[in-house]
């Protein structure tokens, strides 16, 4: 499967954002899409998703693809989680296969146990940010789309992301969005 972007122009409130935008993402792919803030980073990611519409240029899904859109494991910037629910019920409720059982032995290796069975509302900003990555790496997709995942983290347990992500994603392409490349640096880098 290969995500081709091509010619993405998107305006808003007046402003251009991103111009003539060409990029292909394939299987297998690691990329780090990084730029300033407001360089226009969240939006593309958007648009390849379908969030939005570029005003001009397209999406095209290439090779052999189930889906009419992209479907990725995705982790917005903020983090979209049902507040009432647990981690393991937020991790658990995102695959129909997966058992609370096994989503709470994914949580263990990056939170203790006694906070997992808590309303997400109760966690911190750093466990919440787990969870939602913990959450997109275990969604059955062909994609993880990960911007800013590692908000908060500290060097080694940034480390330890990127090793989980990695592992999870198999042969999935992986595009994370970042300012910086730090721990980041096997990745192939598109700049806006």
């Amino acid at each position: 499967m290969t995500i081709q972007l091509q010619d993405i122009c998107k305006t808003v409130q007046g402003k251009e954002v991103l111009k003539d935008i060409q990029w292909e993402i394939g299987s297998d792919d690691c990329w780090l899409l990084a730029g300033p803030s407001g360089s226009g980073k969240t939006m593309l990611l958007r648009i390849i998703l379908g969030l939005e519409k570029p005003d001009r240029g397209s999406v095209n899904l290439l090779g052999d693809y189930k889906y009419s859109s992209v479907n990725a494991g995705v982790v917005f910037q903020e983090d979209r989680l049902c507040e009432q629910f647990s981690a393991i019920e937020n991790v658990a409720m995102v695959n129909e296969r997966l058992s609370e059982t096994v989503a709470k032995e994914e949580l263990v290796k990056f939170l203790p146990e006694e906070r997992l069975s808590i309303p997400v509302c109760e966690l911190d900003a750093l466990e919440r940010r787990l969870v939602v990555m913990i959450r997109a790496c275990i969604i059955p997709s062909d994609l993880l789309l990960l911007d800013e995942p590692f908000r908060g983290m500290d060097d080694a347990l940034r480390s330890r992301a990127i090793a989980y992500i990695r592992d999870k994603a198999g042969h999935k392409g992986i595009v994370f969005v970042q300012q910086d490349d730090s721990g980041l640096e096997f990745c192939r880098k598109f700049v806006l």
